[in-house]
């Protein structure tokens, strides 16, 4: 989605912000380093990092910001789940887009990916 969006808006993006570079999550994203730190504290379920990088976004973004990632976050959780729970399959596999963002993001390198069709 990150890939389409900024093709459409026509912003530069560095993909590798999705892999946890911070230094990349800086380019074409207002608050980039401090939404992936958020992101990646939300996913770990470590309560003082997520302390740490919520009071960060906060200090650097404002709590509009802070709130908005927030319910990002919760809402991706949500329906992530829900996919899973229900079956819905995964995009088509095929497609050159695809194929080039996980060749990009390396994305083959987690375990999960023996369960993923032509990865």
């Amino acid at each position: 989605m990150l890939r389409a969006s900024s093709l459409t808006t026509q912003t530069e993006v560095d993909l590798n912000a999705v892999n946890g570079d911070l230094s990349a999550a800086a380019i074409g994203l207002e608050y980039g380093p401090e939404l992936v730190e958020f992101a990646e504290a939300v996913a770990s379920g470590d309560k003082d990092k997520l302390n740490q990088s919520r009071q960060t976004l906060l200090d650097h973004a404002g709590a509009e910001t802070l709130v908005d990632s927030a319910g990002v976050a919760a809402n991706f959780q949500r329906m992530v789940r829900i996919a899973d729970s229900m079956g819905i399959p995964v995009d088509d596999m095929e497609t050159e887009l695809g194929k080039s963002v996980r060749s990009e993001l390396n994305l083959t390198r987690f375990a999960s990916a023996a369960n993923t069709l032509n990865a």
